[in-house]
């Protein structure tokens, strides 16, 4: 996928430094608590550079995390040093997944189902995490909520933010697809080292479907999940339409 390239992931944390991994990760153990007391061991799907999995880990869980990019992979793999027996990660398309090993949660989170395009794509990642899940397991995934998005359109966005080595500016322009419910979000990202003043550029698009209850439901049930929870993201709301992030809490 091209949207997760090598200098992609370089400046992947710094491009989301502003994220508040820590509550998220607060939150979702919540969630993890309320469907799942003796919940011990976790799949990350999707894990990026490795960030949720590692809190997840601190806070007492045996987490593997996989992911598509191995460039984010070397950054996430360098978060186990100390923590070998407890933390680990590996290469996978999520299709293709197969640890044969069942875990208590799997969790996809910052929109990582939304970037499953096709039903296809959709229906397998789900059989995927019900297959690695235990008896009474639970899957928990955020994504794009299709009511606030066709309420509050995707505007043109400019990001800037800079460490002590580089400044960051990415630009943001949606092109809507409302007849695959995707949005082709197109990415120009500026990054300049702040000695040497050279700029880089790259162009990116990722293509984010959003969803709507019926559909989730009629899939939830195709697989053999039934669903526990719903909420608009970090917060207890039921989902309405200024909800552009939603989590589900699914249960095998």
């Amino acid at each position: 996928m091209k949207q997760f390239g090598n200098i992609y992931s370089q400046y992947y944390d710094l491009l989301y430094s502003d994220k508040d991994y820590a509550g998220e990760v607060d939150y979702i153990i919540k969630l993890i608590k309320e469907n799942s007391n003796e919940a011990k061991s976790l799949l990350d799907m999707g894990c990026g550079t490795g960030k949720h999995a590692e809190l997840f880990c601190n806070n007492g869980y045996i987490v593997h995390g996989i992911d598509l990019s191995e460039d984010m992979l070397k950054i996430a793999k360098n978060r186990t040093k100390d923590k070998e027996d407890k933390l680990s990660f590996s290469h996978s398309k999520i299709q293709e997944l197969d640890l044969n090993k069942k875990f208590d949660v799997v969790v996809s989170l910052f929109h990582v189902m939304c970037y499953q395009n096709s039903n296809n794509e959709l229906i397998k990642a789900f059989e995927v995490a019900k297959n690695h899940l235990k008896k009474d397991g639970i899957f928990i995934f955020d994504f794009w909520y299709g009511p606030a998005v066709l309420t509050d359109l995707p505007v043109k966005r400019i990001k800037r933010f800079e460490n002590e080595k580089i400044k960051v500016t990415r630009i943001a322009e949606p092109v809507m697809h409302p007849d695959e419910n995707v949005v082709d979000v197109n990415y120009d990202v500026f990054i300049k080292d702040i000695d040497s003043k050279k700029i880089i550029e790259k162009e990116e698009l990722h293509k984010v479907r959003y969803f709507f209850d019926t559909e989730l439901d009629m899939i939830c049930k195709q697989v053999g999940f039934v669903i526990k929870q719903k909420y608009e993201w970090m917060s207890d709301k039921n989902p309405d339409f200024n909800s552009w992030n939603v989590v589900w809490i699914v249960k095998k």
